[in-house]
């Protein structure tokens, strides 16, 4: 992996183990020497990989919207910062930027993010591995969500291990470097026929 797609919030949650969590991850890519792509800002648990990662002489691209620009949000001292028109064209350009995505700990539009990754490899429109940082248990419920739309039969078993969880960084790093792409929906509709 070259480059990893990092989703996280752009909020400060009061608890500092969150910012803590993203310092680490932003440090952990870029000593592995994997480049961060992320959402390209400069508050929150994005500031803080990016910050992190830059200082440990890390690659970091940001994709960022005009308007959140125009909001004064941008992170300036990045390797790259691409500006895009939406949301949508941002998401696509972390998909042509990445070799996988990272999910840490964020709100809606983290979740956004994640559900796409998933959504898109499930139907085939990339093979990379997702990863679902769960730190400190904060994705408990959605892990148990997700093992429910299995159980029910809403997310088919051969797509059950597309996310991939730990609460471990680089067991997680490790775990996605080693994934092997799943038959996607639609060669599975083909080889139905």
């Amino acid at each position: 992996m070259k480059r990893i797609a990092v989703y996280c919030g752009s909020a400060t949650p009061a608890d500092p183990t969150y910012i803590e969590c993203a310092r680490l991850v932003g440090r952990t890519l870029a000593e592995r020497g994997i480049g961060v792509v992320y959402g390209g800002g400069r508050l929150g648990l994005m500031g803080a990989v990016a910050d992190s990662a830059l200082a440990a002489g890390g690659e970091v691209i940001g994709v960022i919207p005009q308007a959140l620009v125009d909001a004064e949000v941008a992170h300036r001292g990045l390797t790259s910062l691409e500006t895009v028109s939406t949301m949508h064209e941002r998401k696509q350009r972390f998909t042509d930027l990445s070799d996988a995505f990272l999910t840490l700990p964020g709100g809606t539009g983290t979740m956004d993010e994640l559900w796409e990754a998933m959504s898109w490899s499930q139907i085939g429109y990339h093979s990379n591995p997702v990863g679902l940082l769960n730190w400190q248990g904060f994705y408990d419920p959605l892990v148990s969500f997700v093992d429910r739309m299995a159980d029910v039969g809403f997310l088919r078993p051969q797509h059950r291990d597309i996310l991939i969880v730990d609460g471990d960084l680089n067991r997680l790093v490790e775990r996605m470097d080693a994934y092997q792409p799943h038959v996607p929906i639609t060669r599975m509709a083909r080889e139905a026929l």
